[in-house]
Formats: C-alpha cells, structure tokens, sequence
C-alpha cells in the first residue's frame, strides 16, 4: 500500500511540474511583442513546401536568418556555406531551439518548387532548415528591418548585401554578421547565449 502511495504521489508531483511548464510557456507566448521585433510585421510567407506561414508563428527560437536567391552563382554560394558552417558549430540541444531561415530576394524566379529542390541539393531539406518566399514589396519590407541592400543588376542577377542576422526568441535582432567566410564565432556565441535563455 505505501508502495502505491509514493508512486502515486511521484506522478502527480511530475504531473503538476508538467502543468507548471506548460502555463509558463502559455503565459510566454501571451507576452506582448516588443515594438523592435519582426513579429509586429503581417507579412504572410510561404515555404519550401508550400505551407502559408506568418513570421510570429516561429516566435520562441532564436531564428538564424540570411537574403539569398538560388540562381546566384557569386555570394550566395558562399552564404549558403557559411549558414551550414554556423549549423555544424552548434551542440545538439542550442540546435532544437533555432530557425536557420534563407529568405528569397527573387520571389518570381524562387517559388516553392524551386526552393524544395535547392534545399534537396544542398542537403538543407529538414529541421532547422526553412526556406521562405513572399510577395516583392514584403521582401522588401524585410530587406531594410534586416539592413539588406539589393537590386537587380540584369534579368537573372542581383547585387546583394552579405548579411546574416541573429534574432532572439521574441524576434529582435541581436547580432549581424556582415560579409563572406567571416570568423563566426561572436555569431556561434550569440545563438548558444539567447538559446540558453529558452
């Protein structure tokens, strides 16, 4: 009979650390949106597969995002190697609670398809890789909140800023590494320390 007693009481004390965590979360995500983060924007997005999503449904990770298109054979390249790069560095738990986002700046030319089979062949086709696509003036919007230049120089090319940007779990920015093959390690240091925090 003891025996049944303490087991029962070890599973209502787990049961009520579980309802514990789960009102703490809910009462996170009822948390009123800073006035700085990305999660104020309506903008709607769509993804690799075709899911119809809006940027505040990703709030609560610490979102790793950068501005690339998949025709570009110049910087972007060397963008999509440095995303991977930052990903490998990270440790497995810090990893479960990050977004690596690359966001089309060529919306006509990268639709879902074209997203699918681009994160297909560079292996970038699972958790925490996203890739999104909007309408041309959304991506504009979010081009100056991440202080992303571009302009499309021909029919097929743009001339881009080499960003890429660090948000926290409530959407605001962080940290940016600018540049391409840059040392990463304030960017490593920036994802583990606001991880941490989740």
């Amino acid at each position: 009979m003891k025996k049944i007693a303490i087991a029962f009481l070890l599973l209502f004390s787990f049961y009520s650390c579980k309802e514990a965590d789960k009102k703490e979360a809910k009462a996170e995500t009822n948390k009123e949106i800073s006035d700085l983060s990305i999660y104020n924007l309506p903008s709607k997005w769509t993804t690799q597969d075709g899911k119809d999503i809006e940027l505040k449904s990703l709030r609560g990770n610490v979102l790793v995002m950068v501005m690339i298109y998949t025709s570009c054979k110049a910087a972007c390249p060397r963008l999509v190697a440095d995303m991977r790069d930052i990903e490998s560095k990270l440790e497995k738990k810090t990893k479960q609670h990050v977004k690596l986002i690359l966001v089309s700046i060529d919306p006509k030319t990268d639709t879902p398809e074209r997203l699918k089979s681009f994160a297909i062949e560079n292996k970038m086709n699972q958790d925490p890789w996203i890739f999104l696509r909007s309408s041309e003036e959304n991506t504009r919007e979010f081009a100056a909140v991440l202080a992303v230049n571009y302009k499309k120089i021909s029919p097929i090319d743009f001339s881009h800023s080499n960003i890429i940007s660090v948000f926290n779990p409530e959407g605001e920015l962080v940290f940016q590494q600018e540049g391409l093959g840059v040392n990463n390690e304030k960017t490593i240091e920036t994802i583990n320390l606001e991880a941490a925090k989740i």
